[in-house]
């Protein structure tokens, strides 16, 4: 059984935390398949309400499943497909309230009802994304963004050493 973990009252507190953490757990990792590990194990182990946490690699002119946190999924997305494959495209974070509505969406996980996808770059050009789900629609508002962005921001400037 996961145990979701939250220490304070305030979200914007747990995810300043978190990110405190994930920049403590990668200090001195180069080791990329490392850093998204405990990347996605942090994430899962701290936000609520979500069923698959993790991050697409972009190879080949293609986005492939690397360390995730959930059921097993979809291992190749194509550019400009899905929800992963638009943020990479657009180069900007995609939160879809309601994956239902959203056009082209890719059901890894039937169970899934909302998602944000951050794009991670590396060395100027795109590395991949951070996908999350959740089986709640609209699970994701401003503050999750403004945040996840930021964490995505500490793992880059790891992930760029």
């Amino acid at each position: 059984m996961v145990q979701t973990n939250t220490y304070a009252e305030s979200k914007i507190t747990d995810y300043e935390l978190m990110i405190k953490q994930l920049d403590a757990l990668s200090d001195g990792e180069s080791d990329h398949i490392a850093l998204l590990s405990n990347a996605s194990a942090l994430l899962n182990q701290s936000l609520t309400d979500i069923n698959w946490v993790g991050f697409y690699i972009w190879r080949n002119n293609e986005l492939v499943l690397g360390p995730f946190q959930g059921l097993p999924a979809c291992i190749r997305i194509a550019y400009g497909k899905g929800v992963c494959g638009t943020a990479m495209k657009e180069r900007q974070t995609q939160r879809v309230a309601d994956v239902n509505q959203f056009p082209g969406h890719i059901a890894c996980d039937a169970a899934s009802q909302s998602e944000i996808v951050v794009p991670i770059s590396l060395d100027d050009g795109l590395y991949g994304v951070l996908d999350i789900d959740s089986p709640n629609t609209d699970r994701f508002d401003k503050i999750d963004q403004t945040y996840l962005e930021k964490f995505v921001r500490v793992l880059e400037g790891h992930l760029n050493k």
